[in-house]
């Protein structure tokens, strides 16, 4: 999207993603269907609480919401803080909570770009022992690990299903977010990394993202089973608490208990 947005495009776009008709959207926000049409068009000026109204009932992302204030000719609402400023001292605490009660399993916590912004001490220690004798790309970044010949790649052995869920999952995720140029850039990027298909370049919309994603590493004779969960925090108003998820490994089986268990013991002793 070149330039600066305008309103009725970007509601539009948003209606669209909901699947909501104009009328639906107006009654909804109890107001009458002339005047989204209006606001739609650009032939009437919408105030300020009647954009975030609108942007309510769509259940707009916070960094969204700002978008549309802006492009309305209003001030962002929403904050986006630093992830290390004190008004983020709660999530902080809440985030290192849960990645500490996960041990001895991996637990990191993502961006909205899938950046690795913190981990325990397990996803550390794991990560260490996959990537011993590599140089992984930098900054760490899901995908960059799990696409790159340096990083995770070898030692996927269920590689290409758990990378085409994944590619298919953010592909999903920069569509739903008007168009983010971060995210659609490192697209691009890991697509263009050796041996990866040609078709996963394209939303597959018939293909199935798996609410849970089985991967198994394979190294030294050692094989971890995992399934993760990626989740988010509740209703958070500031942009960053709202984008951030920390997703969590899970033992699929004994082995990869046993295995994780002494990986920690081994880093203590």
């Amino acid at each position: 999207m070149r330039g600066a947005p305008k309103l009725g495009p970007l509601l539009v776009y948003w209606r669209g993603q909901r699947r909501m008709s104009q009328l639906a959207l107006a009654t909804e926000a109890n107001v009458s269907p002339r005047h989204v049409s209006f606001i739609e068009s650009g032939r009437a000026n919408p105030s300020r609480d009647m954009v975030l109204l609108l942007a309510n009932v769509l259940d707009v992302p916070l960094r969204e919401r700002n978008r549309l204030l802006t492009a309305a000719g209003f001030a962002a609402a929403y904050r986006e803080s630093g992830m290390d400023e004190p008004e983020l001292e709660v999530v902080r605490r809440t985030l290192e909570a849960i990645l500490a009660h996960h041990r001895p399993f991996p637990a990191v916590v993502l961006d909205r770009a899938w950046s690795i912004v913190n981990a325990n001490d397990a996803a550390g220690r794991f990560f260490e022992f996959l990537l011993a004798g590599q140089t992984p790309p930098s900054p760490p970044n899901v995908l960059r690990l799990v696409f790159h010949p340096q990083g995770l790649r070898p030692w996927i052995s269920n590689w290409e299903e758990v990378a085409e869920s994944l590619i298919q999952r953010v592909h999903r995720e920069a569509v739903g977010n008007v168009i983010d140029e971060d995210l659609q850039a490192l697209i691009r990027e890991v697509l263009g990394y050796p041996r990866v298909p040609e078709r996963w370049r394209r939303v597959d919309y018939a293909a199935s993202v798996l609410p849970v994603i089985p991967v198994c590493f394979e190294r030294d004779g050692k094989r971890f089973s995992y399934f993760s969960t990626v989740t988010s925090l509740g209703t958070p108003l500031d942009v960053t608490a709202q984008e951030v998820r920390i997703e969590c490994f899970y033992p699929v089986d004994d082995e990869t208990r046993k295995l994780a268990v002494d990986l920690a013991r081994a880093s203590s002793g």
